[in-house]
């Protein structure tokens, strides 16, 4: 059975599985269901993984139970991690649905297993914490699918510039950019990827998907942010490295001056949180400085 990920509600311990929805806790309730406008928002522990290092990054995403509504919550009493925080480059507007791994947290070389951080969100006025631990059966492998060895895809923001893969969206490490309000900024990722692929079993995948997907979205900033394209079509180049190489350009409009934060999602034929299997996707983020 996958294991897709855990967040907490209101006391009740959700387990996103393969098929269904487990529930387990205090209360014997189902979780909220998902409306339009006025649910909550959680935050959800995708797992940790292990860096060539030897250090150790948490990997979060989050779960908006709204099917329209996006939310814009600031960093601070409403948003927050602890201890060390409020903010670990959690993000500040939350998109409708289930949103995998969006970003990651290094974790404290002296932090141990008994040792747990907390997410707490309070959206429309209701309030989810969620604890990040390090516990055996949480271990990830993000950057290599074992049974095929696929990996994630590769994305640049110059066409020789340096490679991200994996889920690697860390605020320090975000390229930047500037922006002003009279101009839209066209923001170009190049991509490639192995085009290895597993669907858990070895039948043939029924219905061919796209090598590489990019999908762009607000992160933080204080405005509107409009994409042209928020899933632009990743076009084939003629050469490149991997088995696929292409590229994919969106023009953003900010409603807005001041300091915005945009995220990339790059996805393999394994889809929106690698299937169920912890891999194989790809993060970024971008800050934009916008002027008036």
């Amino acid at each position: 059975m996958k294991r897709l990920g855990t967040f907490c509600a209101a006391g009740v311990v959700v387990g996103t599985m393969a098929g269904g929805v487990l529930v387990s806790g205090q209360n014997a309730s189902l979780p909220e269901p998902r409306k339009g406008f006025g649910a909550s928002v959680t935050g959800a522990f995708e797992g940790w993984y292990y860096n060539e290092d030897g250090s150790r990054t948490f990997l979060l995403g989050y779960y908006n139970r709204n099917l329209q509504q996006e939310l814009d919550v600031p960093i601070g009493p409403n948003n927050r991690i602890d201890p060390g925080g409020p903010d670990m480059g959690q993000p500040t507007h939350f998109l409708p649905g289930r949103q995998w791994g969006m970003f990651a947290v290094p974790v404290p070389k002296d932090f141990k297993e008994q040792d747990s951080l907390t997410w707490t969100i309070t959206a429309n006025g209701q309030t989810n914490t969620i604890p990040l631990r390090l516990k055996a059966d949480y271990v990830m492998s993000p950057f290599k699918e074992i049974a095929v060895g696929n990996t994630p895809p590769a994305i640049r923001f110059e066409p020789a510039g340096s490679a991200v893969q994996g889920p690697l969206a860390i605020l320090a490490r975000a390229p930047a950019r500037t922006a002003s309000l009279a101009a839209p900024l066209e923001l170009t990722v190049w991509a490639a990827d192995d085009m290895k692929f597993t669907n858990g079993t070895s039948a043939p995948m029924t219905t061919p998907r796209p090598p590489v997907t990019v999908r762009f979205s607000k992160y933080r900033g204080p405005g509107p942010v409009t994409f042209d394209k928020p899933r632009p079509t990743v076009e084939k180049l003629a050469a490149g490295e991997g088995a696929f190489s292409g590229k994919a350009t969106t023009s953003v409009k900010f409603g807005e001056p001041g300091d915005y934060v945009l995220h990339v999602t790059a996805n393999d034929y394994s889809g929106d949180g690698g299937g169920g299997f912890g891999c194989c996707w790809t993060t970024s983020v971008v800050k934009v400085a916008v002027k008036p």
